[in-house]
């Protein structure tokens, strides 16, 4: 098997994906920008070979390295980035060079625009905000935002993290909005939805199924997290709930998803919400499909004692898993903490109270930080109380 990893550097665990690949038997062929010198020495051991690009956003690159590998290897079987920046991309080089095992051009806007991800909702029966683009103007969205009720949400219709997004609170706000924004037509509006953002992980074969399931959950508003500088906290549940895996399987279903990992979307309701459902109902809030973003799969593994990454890799090489779930679950909390904040606790006393339970610690990539935090801690406990207060001790600012 040739397949091509495209940006196997980033996030740094990504290396994980590429080693159990090589094991696996296949040819990991990688494409980016860094230094064949500058990458993790495990990736240098598990890569076949390395094409560095001056830049990915340059498309004839890109197509230049892939058609390199397949004068040299033979017929590409799969291409990848596990990153949702490079998605239509990845879909533009398997278009190009007829690489079937992923998803390609004429279907990528089903999965990168939020208004096209809401006719595959609705297909499969799966309960999710209503929407409106903003290109259909001002007075449209005015109308729209009378009947769904203030506040409501706005963001781009592609895009990543919490990045443009942002709350509207009343119409005077709404024509700011529309005064005020670079590119407005490119955004959505939604009815705002109070609950727990949850999401479904899973591993899918190329029927359909899944190999494995996990659930985080994450905070109501990442967009508000970036805005005020809050610290980044999110955990891995022990076990997932039952009706997140119905509707995570039923989304599944609706976007034809095959052969990949995916983390989808979901909002917990916090209280009952006309039109959508009751406290506790899940209702969709969109999909991604690659694995949940940064120090996501580390989480997932150390909550279930399995590695994602050969879970993966074994769906690609052989569209099945080879090994089983662990023999215990946990609790697992991701904590991000800010550079310049004064914090009651420091670094090492965190790393000395919490010396049994953390898992890993490690500088969150500038790339990543506005999300995440600068400083990453992940621990991992066998009761939500046990996790709440590390929560607690490690955030509690001066």
């Amino acid at each position: 098997m040739n397949f091509v990893f495209v940006s196997p550097n980033f996030p740094t665990t990504y290396w994980q994906f590429v080693k159990h690949l090589h094991l696996n038997g296949a040819n990991v062929l990688g494409i980016g920008e860094a230094p064949y010198e500058e990458l993790h020495a495990e990736l240098q051991t598990h890569l076949t070979e390395y094409y560095r690009v001056s830049s990915m956003e340059d498309y004839d690159q890109m197509y230049r390295a892939v058609a390199y590998f397949a004068f040299k290897y033979g017929k590409i079987d799969w291409l990848e980035s596990n990153n949702e920046y490079w998605l239509q991309q990845d879909a533009r080089l398997r278009t190009d060079f007829n690489i079937n095992t992923g998803i390609k051009s004429d279907r990528i806007d089903s999965i990168k625009e939020k208004s096209e991800m809401k006719k595959y909702y609705a297909a499969g029966g799966i309960r999710t905000a209503r929407q409106i683009k903003c290109s259909e103007g001002f007075d449209n969205c005015a109308h729209f935002a009378f009947e769904a009720n203030y506040p409501i949400f706005a963001k781009p219709d592609v895009g990543v993290g919490a990045g443009g997004a942002q709350k509207i609170e009343n119409e005077d706000e709404l024509r700011r909005f529309f005064a005020e924004t670079p590119q407005v037509w490119d955004y959505v509006i939604e009815e705002f939805v109070t609950g727990d953002i949850c999401t479904y992980d899973a591993i899918i074969d190329s029927k359909g199924n899944p190999l494995f399931e996990s659930m985080c959950v994450c905070p109501p508003s990442i967009a508000e997290i970036v805005a005020n500088q809050d610290d980044m906290t999110y955990y891995v549940e022990k076990q997932i709930n039952s009706n997140l895996s119905f509707w995570g399987r039923q989304t599944v279903k609706a976007f034809g998803v095959t052969s990949r990992f995916v983390h989808l979307e979901f909002f917990r309701l916090q209280r009952d919400h006309r039109g959508l459902g009751n406290v506790g109902d899940f209702v969709a809030l969109e999909v991604n499909m690659r694995p949940g973003g940064g120090f996501t799969p580390d989480l997932i593994n150390f909550a279930h004692d399995v590695d994602v990454y050969k879970i993966w890799a074994d769906m690609v090489c052989f569209d099945d898993r080879t090994t089983m779930d662990g023999a215990e679950d946990y609790y697992t909390m991701f904590v991000g903490r800010r550079d310049g904040v004064e914090y009651v606790h420091g670094h090492e006393e965190v790393l000395e109270r919490y010396k049994t339970q953390l898992k890993m610690w490690d500088r969150v990539p500038d790339a990543l930080s506005d999300d995440l935090g600068n400083q990453s801690y992940i621990a991992r406990f066998e009761t939500q109380e046990e996790m709440y207060e590390f929560e607690a001790f490690a955030t509690e600012r001066k």
